[in-house]
């Protein structure tokens, strides 16, 4: 069985491979404290189990990124992204709005991979993309869909609250 011979991958594109990896890792960081954030509550929210399960698949990503550089005999150099300074994800559509914040940002940056591969015509990383970017529609759809109905959930809850307090009384006597 031949080895499979690959082009020389443009350095645009290794860049931009590097900072997706490296991205991938941050975004999983993210999700990882996410989980922990939420994990131990008593009534832990469903979008919890999908912050974890994220933290897994984000990592699995960076690393099929990292092969996929070493399999076109090219450098790995991750760019240094800081990590989420949040310690306190808040409610959880802050939460939510910030894994959609970070999924937007890593769809961008593999959009704009997939533009550039097109541009250097590089059939095999547009070929290896798809997979990822398929993924990213779908994520981007669950956090929208999860925070348009955690707003709904909070709003019905104040709208809840409000409805259990007794009538304030003008203080005349009747």
């Amino acid at each position: 069985m031949a080895a499979q011979v690959y082009n020389v991958l443009s350095e645009e594109c290794r860049v931009a491979i590097n900072r997706i990896a490296s991205h991938e890792l941050h975004v999983s960081d993210a999700y990882l404290s996410m989980a922990c954030y939420y994990s131990g509550e008593t009534r832990e929210p469903p979008f919890a189990t999908f912050f974890e399960d994220q933290a897994e698949v984000k990592r699995e990503h960076a690393k099929q990124f990292l092969k996929y550089l070493r399999k076109r005999e090219s450098k790995i150099c991750l760019p240094v992204i800081k990590r989420p300074d949040i310690d306190n994800w808040g409610t959880g559509v802050q939460a939510l709005e910030s894994a959609l914040e970070l999924e937007n940002t890593l769809n961008k940056l593999l959009q704009d991979l997939k533009t550039l591969a097109s541009e250097k015509h590089d059939s095999d990383l547009l070929h290896f993309l798809g997979r990822f970017l398929d993924k990213q529609k779908r994520n981007i759809r669950y956090l929208e869909n999860q925070v348009g109905y955690q707003k709904e959930l909070e709003t019905l809850a104040q709208e809840e609250s409000l409805s259990e307090k007794p009538a304030e009384t003008s203080g005349k006597e009747a």
